[in-house]
C-alpha cells in the first residue's frame, strides 16, 4: 500500500540530500513507548488536572511532573494535541507493532484476544500480521533493537537484539538472578499470591509479576558474545558483582540500548530503537512491601536549568526490610514522568556524542491512559488520549510546536515505512497513515478521524464529535482546561450542522471495524501470505 505519492517522496528525498543524507544513510529512529501515561500528565499539554499518588484527580503542584527536556523537544519539534492509542496495554501494542486495528490482529483487550486458527491459545501478532514494525524497519535497512516491556510472545519477531524486563519464561517462575517477584502458590486448593522475597502471602489484591523496576528480571536476546539466543542478565563477572538492590530496570535498558547505538554507528548502519519502557506503569513496591504504594519510586534526580544530576541509589536490607537512605523518590506517576525526562536527556546527549543528533528522529508516546484515571476506560477519551512528541532537528519539518490534528498509534508503522523507503503492497491492509506528508509539506491535516477499541466497544472521533465505548456522543470542538470535560450531546438540534454531518460520517466508519461479535477469532486458514515488502524506487 502506498502512503505517499511520488512527489511527496521526492520532496522528502530532496530534504535528505540537502542535509547530506544519502539513500544508504537513512535517519535513525528512536521510538520511546511509555506505559500508562495520559497526555494530562505532561505539563506541555497544559491540563489543570493531573494524577495524584493513587491516580485520582488533583491540581496540587506537589504532584505535577517537571519535564524541561520534553518541553523543549515538543516546542522545537512537534507535539500532537489529540493522539490516540487503545484503552489498555496489549491492544495498543498490537496497534503500534502491526499498524492495524483489532478486526485484523484480534487483540481486543488484555483479557480478550482472538484464538489462533487451530483454536489453541491467542493469535500471535507476527502470525496475524506478517509485516510488523521490526519487519518494516529491517526491510528499510535498519539494525533493530527492542528494549523493555514485551507482554507477548517474542520468539516470532525479527528484531536483531533485545533487552527485556522481564523476559520470556519468567512469568510465575523463579530465575537465578532475583527474587523480586510475586508468584502463585496453592493453599487448601486455592491460589494465593506470595512475595517471593519475603516468603509471605499478600493481603492486598495484586497479580503475578516479575519485578521490572528494582533488582529486575532482565533477559538479553542475541547479545554479542552470548552463546545462547536468550540469556538472563547479569551474565558476566562484572555485571554479577554490580547487580543487586541498587539496580534499576529502566537504567539497564538504556545501558544496552546505548551500547547497540554505539556499535551500529561504528558500522555506519542506521538503527531503529523500539523502547517500550515500563515507566508509568504501577507495580508492586518490593522495597516497601507493606506500603501499598501504587508506583515504586525511582532514583532521585535534580535539574539545574541545563543538566540533570542523578543520585546514586543506596538501598540496604533484605527480605522486605529495606532502607533507601533518602536516595529513592516517593511513589507517584509524576516521578516516573520525571525520570523519563531524565532518560530522554541522556538520549539527547548520546546522540550528540555519536554525532547523529541531526540524523535521528525521536518519537515519544504512550500506550494508554494513566492507571486510576484512564487505563481501560472506554468513557470519552480517558483511556485513549496519550502524549505524542516528535523531534527531528535535521529533517526540516514544516510544522513546529503544538499541532491540532488527529493521530493514531497505528500511524507509526507506515511512518517508519516512509522513513525507510519501504513500500507496503496495496493488497496488505494497514489502518495507519504515514505522518511524513503532514510533517514535511504544507498539508494542513493528517486525518479526518481516529479510532480505538475496548473489547466490543467502538470509540471514534473527528474534529467536532466523539462517540465513546458507552455509545455516548460528546462535543469535542472546544478546549476544556482539564482536557476531558467535553459536553455530552443529548440534543442534536442544539449543535451545528457540521457536527451532525461529522456524526453521520463516523457512523459509516464503525461497521468496518465492529467485528468483535462476528469475527472475534482468527480465520480458520490464518492469514494469507502477502506480497513482499519492497523498497521504493528513487
Amino acid at each position: 500500500m502506498k502512503y505517499i505519492d511520488n512527489k511527496i517522496y521526492l520532496f522528502i528525498s530532496i530534504i535528505f540530500l540537502s542535509l547530506g543524507i544519502n539513500a544508504q544513510d537513512k535517519p535513525n529512529i528512536i521510538l520511546l513507548y511509555a506505559d500508562d501515561i495520559s497526555a494530562r500528565e505532561l505539563p506541555i499539554y497544559g491540563s489543570t488536572v493531573w494524577s495524584d499518588l493513587k491516580g485520582k484527580d488533583t491540581s496540587d503542584p506537589k504532584y505535577r511532573a517537571q519535564t524541561p527536556v520534553l518541553n523543549t523537544l515538543a516546542n522545537e519539534g512537534v507535539y500532537v494535541k489529540t493522539a490516540w492509542a487503545a484503552t489498555i496495554c496489549s491492544p495498543s501494542r498490537a496497534m503500534m507493532m502491526t499498524g492495524r486495528y483489532a478486526h485484523l490482529h484480534k487483540w481486543w483487550h488484555n483479557s480478550d484476544k482472538g484464538k489462533s486458527p487451530n483454536g489453541k491459545g491467542s493469535w500471535n501478532l507476527f502470525d496475524s500480521s506478517p509485516y510488523t514494525i521490526d519487519d518494516v524497519a529491517k526491510k528499510g535497512g535498519y539494525a533493530t533493537y527492542w528494549a523493555g516491556k514485551t507482554q507477548m510472545k517474542i520468539e516470532g519477531f525479527n528484531f536483531d537484539e533485545g533487552c527485556f524486563t522481564p523476559g520470556e519464561g519468567s512469568y510465575n517462575t523463579a530465575i537465578p538472578t532475583t527474587d523480586f517477584r510475586l508468584e502463585t502458590r496453592k493453599e487448601t486448593g486455592k491460589k494465593v499470591i506470595y512475595n517471593a522475597d519475603t516468603n509471605k502471602a499478600l493481603n492486598a489484591k495484586s497479580y503475578v509479576q516479575s519485578g521490572w523496576y528494582w533488582k529486575p528480571h532482565v533477559q538479553l536476546m542475541n547479545d554479542p558474545g552470548n552463546s545462547e539466543k536468550y540469556e538472563w542478565w547479569p551474565n558476566t563477572k562484572k555485571s554479577k558483582k554490580e547487580f543487586g538492590l541498587n539496580t534499576f530496570g529502566p537504567d539497564v535498558e538504556l545501558e544496552f540500548i546505548f551500547d547497540f547505538m554505539e556499535r551500529k554507528q561504528k558500522e555506519d548502519k542506521p538503527f531503529f530503537i523500539y523502547h517500550t519502557s515500563h515507566l508509568g506503569h504501577d507495580a508492586f513496591d518490593f522495597l516497601n512491601p507493606d506500603s501499598h504504594n501504587k508506583w515504586p519510586g525511582t532514583p532521585k534526580i535534580s535539574w539545574n536549568g541545563s543538566k540533570y544530576t542523578r543520585t546514586t541509589p543506596n538501598v540496604t536490607g533484605d527480605k522486605g526490610k529495606y532502607d533507601t537512605h533518602g536516595t529513592i523518590t516517593e511513589s507517584g506517576i509524576y516521578n516516573h514522568v520525571n525520570y523519563l525526562d531524565y532518560q530522554i536527556w541522556l538520549y539527547m546527549n548520546k546522540l550528540k556524542e555519536l554525532g547523529v543528533e541531526n540524523n535521528t528522529i525521536f518519537i515519544f508516546c504512550a500506550d494508554n491512559g494513566t492507571s486510576g484515571y484512564g487505563k481501560s476506560s472506554p468513557v470519552s477519551q480517558k483511556g485513549t488520549h496519550v502524549p505524542l512528541i516528535i523531534y527531528a532537528p535535521g529533517l526540516n519539518l514544516t510544522k513546529k510546536g503544538m499541532q491540532d490534528v488527529l493521530v493514531n498509534m497505528s500511524d507509526m508503522l507506515p511512518t517508519i515505512a516512509d522513513l525507510g523507503g519501504v513500500e507496503i503492497p496495496d493488497s496488505y491492509e494497514v489502518n495507519g497513515k504515514s505522518l511524513m506528508p503532514f510533517l514535511t509539506t504544507n498539508k494542513p491535516k493528517h486525518r479526518e478521524w481516529i479510532y480505538a477499541y475496548h473489547k466490543d466497544n467502538q470509540i471514534v472521533r473527528g474534529d467536532l464529535v466523539l462517540k465513546d465505548g458507552k455509545n455516548i456522543w460528546w462535543d469535542v470542538s472546544g478546549n476544556p482546561s482539564d482536557l476531558i470535560s467535553f459536553p455530552k450531546i443529548t440534543d442534536w438540534s442544539k449543535v451545528s450542522e457540521a457536527h451532525r454531518k461529522e456524526r453521520d460520517e463516523l457512523k459509516k466508519i464503525i461497521p468496518n471495524f465492529d467485528l468483535h461479535a462476528t469475527e472475534h477469532d482468527a480465520p480458520k486458514g490464518g492469514s494469507k501470505a502477502p506480497e513482499s515488502l519492497k523498497l521504493k524506487a528513487h
